[in-house]
């Protein structure tokens, strides 16, 4: 595991390295684990993090892997551009994900896209999370959409996913069931225990809402050749 001096790189400059050091935290990875599972030297790992270095695809991948991610993800290519242009992959196919895995893929928080009926109609929009005792737990405006929907016990959908256009691979996670306002003392503890997710809109969003799924579903796209496949790159040196 991460120890005290290592978690939160001081010396960080480059884009690449804070999404480095950023996504081994939140792993819980130390340097030497990282660099075991990417091939590669605990020293390298902290120049990565702490320099401008620029790394060779093949080591790109591999480190990505390592930190359970992808390329486009450690890297920010196209951060700013909508996904989803990048060509098919070569013989694709689609599979199932099972809701135990789809719950691991959620990762305990992150940011996700919620579906929700709303004055104006049907709206889609983003939004931070937390996974807390197999339920989604959101921070939202006293008078959003959202928490209008939770004071009557709709239901939403909300999804999540993650897509590497350098491989044309990737997945989503789906998940629908009714939300509901959250203002008993014992649950807002038990959330507040767990981390409330902080809105990366800002504050004025302190209302709880807690999505109760009734049904989770996941999908993957796989190409062979790509990493994280039987015959991906994934386990080369």
């Amino acid at each position: 595991m991460s120890t005290a001096d290592d978690r939160h790189a001081p010396h960080v400059t480059s884009d690449l390295g804070r999404r480095v050091a950023a996504r081994r935290t939140q792993l819980g990875l130390s340097r030497e684990e990282v660099a075991e599972r990417a091939g590669s030297a605990p020293g390298f790992i902290a120049y990565v993090e702490e320099r401008v270095p620029t790394p060779g695809i093949e080591f790109l991948v591999r480190l990505a892997n390592a930190l359970e991610t992808t390329v486009q993800d450690l890297t920010g290519y196209r951060s700013d551009l909508a996904p989803g242009e990048a060509h098919a992959g070569h013989q694709a196919r689609m599979e199932e994900i099972g809701e135990a895995e789809c719950w691991k893929l959620l990762d305990g928080h992150g940011v996700g896209r919620v579906a929700v009926e709303g004055r104006d109609g049907l709206a889609v929009f983003p939004l931070n999370y937390q996974v807390v005792d197999g339920e989604i737990v959101f921070m939202t405006g006293a008078d959003s959409s959202l928490a209008r929907a939770a004071a009557s016990g709709a239901e939403v959908a909300f999804e999540e996913d993650r897509l590497d256009e350098a491989f044309s691979q990737g997945w989503s996670v789906l998940l629908v069931g009714p939300v509901r306002t959250v203002s008993d003392e014992t649950s807002v503890e038990r959330i507040n225990d767990a981390g409330r997710p902080e809105p990366w809109a800002g504050d004025g969003r302190d209302t709880k809402v807690t999505l109760s799924p009734r049904r989770v579903t996941g999908r993957r796209i796989r190409v062979p050749g790509a990493p994280g496949t039987s015959n991906g790159s994934a386990g080369q040196a």
